[in-house]
């Protein structure tokens, strides 16, 4: 995931195709950037729950951003930011 870091934090550097997953996991942190309470930088290991105040809106930002629906027996068993762009990608597959 070091690579997403880089992709993030150099987003002129993103390819032209960008995967899913970079896609994904930049539309995360950019929506999640604003709840960053704690002043660390985020990354794909950030414990959603500790270090941010997420709330529902912002889950429901992403799935309409990527046309996909969370169960929410997955969501709930979502801890990491690296976890919810799985959930994503993994949902967007079954479409």
């Amino acid at each position: 995931m070091q690579a997403v870091q880089e992709l993030v934090a150099s987003p002129n550097s993103i390819p032209a195709a960008p995967s899913l997953q970079f896609d994904v996991m930049r539309e995360i942190f950019s929506l999640l950037g604003p709840y960053n309470a704690g002043g660390k930088a985020i990354t794909p290991q950030t414990v959603i729950s500790k270090g941010l105040a997420v709330d529902s809106l912002t889950i429901m930002e992403l799935e309409d951003r990527f046309d996909v629906t969370i169960p929410m027996n997955v969501a709930a068993g979502i801890v990491t930011i690296d976890e919810l762009a799985e959930a994503v990608v993994s949902q967007r597959a079954r479409r």
